[in-house]
């Protein structure tokens, strides 16, 4: 007598267990997305902040060392080889920001000023403006700010959403001092 071939066993999955994966999956990316939105949006607006914050600590630091007057201005144009401070009043730092020796301390990149940094503007629609009418900073050689034209000036960061949760506040003293801060931490001064 012979014997049939062994029966071949079926393999794959059933329409049950498909749908319980993808409804697992939509589960977890339901939860997973806003938290992931959260994180990126956070860190991106830290990080902004943070740029402006480290070139304005650079240009204290390097008026103090050099011993004389550095520059912080908003950026008219950030081409390399002609670059160029906003007009007066401008308060766009988003647009980007210059780092020169003023050696004039007339607040505009003059031939002979060195350039020593430049920031390009920001990649989305986020808006970094300042409050009264700041559109340079000017350090002289012992560390604090010439013509500030007030005792602090806080530059604003929002991003395009506006959400207060993710706006940073930096704050510039006339005595060189510099922080930065979130709604959280001064709801009353960050906003």
């Amino acid at each position: 007598m012979q014997r049939g071939a062994p029966a071949v066993r079926q393999a794959g999955v059933t329409l049950v267990e498909l749908l319980t994966v993808v409804t697992i999956a939509g589960i977890l990316m339901a939860i997973g997305v806003p938290s992931y939105r959260y994180i990126t949006t956070d860190n991106r607006t830290s990080t902004e902040a943070n740029k402006l914050l480290g070139d304005l600590q650079f240009a204290r630091s390097e008026a103090v060392r050099e011993g004389q007057s550095i520059t912080v201005c908003v950026a008219l144009s950030t081409n390399p080889t002609s670059p160029s401070c906003a007009a007066s009043g401008t308060t766009t730092w988003e647009k980007g920001w210059i780092v020169f020796g003023d050696v004039n301390n007339d607040q505009t990149i003059d031939t002979g000023d060195p350039v020593l940094r430049i920031q390009n503007a920001f990649g989305g629609s986020d808006t970094f403006g300042s409050n009264h009418s700041v559109s340079a900073v000017t350090f002289n050689r012992s560390g604090f700010v010439n013509q500030l034209g007030a005792t602090q000036v806080t530059v604003t960061l929002h991003d395009s959403t506006s959400y207060v949760t993710y706006t940073r506040c930096l704050n510039l003293t006339q005595a060189g001092m510099l922080s930065v801060q979130t709604h959280a931490q001064n709801p009353s001064g960050c906003s």
